[in-house]
Parts: C-alpha cells; sequence; structure tokens
C-alpha cells in the first residue's frame, strides 16, 4: 500500500490539519484503498495533541483530529513513504539529504504547481499511480521548473489567534483539493436530472 508523509516544525499545528484533510480525501476517493496518511515533525514533542486551534479548524471543515498525536521525524521512517509533503521549505530541506529522498520530498504548494504544469491525469487512476506521478513530478522539478520560489510555505499559525488558523485551514484544504486532483485526476461531477 501507498503512503504519504506530512512534515511541519511541532506536528501539532499545520502537518495535523493538512494529514487530516489529506486522508478525508483520498479516503472520499478510495475507501479502504486510499494511500495511508500520517505526519510528524522536525521538532515534534512525541505524543502531544494538536493545538485545540488546530482541532476546531479542522473540524469546521470536516475533519476530526481530535486523537491526533505529534511524532518526531527522526523517530519515524521518511524512507518508506512514496511521498513526502513539508508545510514550508525548510521541512523539505531537512529531508533531501537523505538516501533517495530528494525525489519523494516536496513542499505542498510546489507539487501542487508541479503538478499542474503536466498533462492532467485521466479520471480513475488508482491510488497505486502516486509512485508514477510522484516520478513524473521529480522529473519536472529537475528539468528546471520552478514554480513559485517565494510563495513554498504555509505559514505556521503557532501562537496566533483562531482566526489566523482558519485561515491557514481554509488555505490548506484548498491545496489539498488541488494535490488529490493533480495526482489522480480531477473526478467529474455528475450531471444531475430533474424529475
Amino acid at each position: 500500500m501507498t503512503s504519504i508523509l506530512v512534515v511541519c516544525t511541532g506536528n501539532i499545528c499545520r502537518s495535523p490539519i493538512a494529514e487530516g484533510f489529506l486522508r478525508d480525501a483520498l479516503v472520499a476517493r478510495f475507501g479502504t484503498d486510499a494511500p495511508t496518511v500520517s505526519s510528524a515533525g522536525t521538532w515534534g514533542v512525541e505524543g502531544m495533541a494538536a493545538t485545540p486551534e488546530a482541532v476546531t479548524t479542522a473540524l469546521e471543515r470536516g475533519s476530526d483530529i481530535g486523537a491526533h498525536r505529534a511524532r518526531r521525524l527522526s523517530l519515524v521512517r521518511p524512507a518508506e513513504a512514496d511521498l513526502v509533503l513539508g508545510m514550508a521549505g525548510e521541512h523539505r530541506a531537512a529531508l533531501v539529504d537523505e538516501p533517495g529522498m530528494v525525489d519523494r520530498t516536496f513542499t505542498l504548494k510546489e507539487l501542487v504547481r508541479v503538478l499542474e504544469s503536466l498533462p492532467s491525469v485521466e479520471p480513475g487512476a488508482g491510488p497505486d499511480s502516486l509512485g508514477q506521478r510522484v516520478a513524473q513530478a521529480a522529473r519536472t522539478r529537475q528539468s528546471g521548473f520552478t514554480g513559485n520560489p517565494l510563495d513554498e510555505d504555509v505559514a505556521d499559525p503557532l501562537g496566533m489567534p483562531l482566526q489566523s488558523y482558519r485561515a491557514i485551514a481554509w488555505e490548506l484544504d484548498e491545496w489539498i483539493a488541488r494535490l488529490v486532483d493533480g495526482l489522480y485526476g480531477v473526478v467529474p461531477v455528475s450531471a444531475t436530472t430533474e424529475g
């Protein structure tokens, strides 16, 4: 089964929200065949709960991350993930020097922009196509695609008011939706018939 690892700094704000949104979107698309999604922090305190603001804003957008517990990146195995998504450039940089990680590690915004520059995936792509799509993105990046290097980071809302968390949750929800479409193709909206 394929897997995705989301990385931020403390694993109590951005990455738990992104993990929840991504997991929910993939389960909605693939059911029990969905890739597994987990998260970790470069400086995470093992076992710490997500901030109350992160839990609240994720729940407001339909994702329950109340049971989340932080994990420190050094205690997980990022090399086992098919894709690693950093919330900021510093998180990508923490991993790209690891053997075999550079072609599977992107910031969320970077990967979305790369995927949107590629030909669309035909609807119906399965969860196992993740590795192929990530490899295409890595080749595109290696060929000189730069996207928007001045806008790669998702801001860290730690210590900010609830409204800031809401803005970050909205941003993550939008980028995650684009990511899933970029990886697996846009699902056509079913036409409804009038009765």
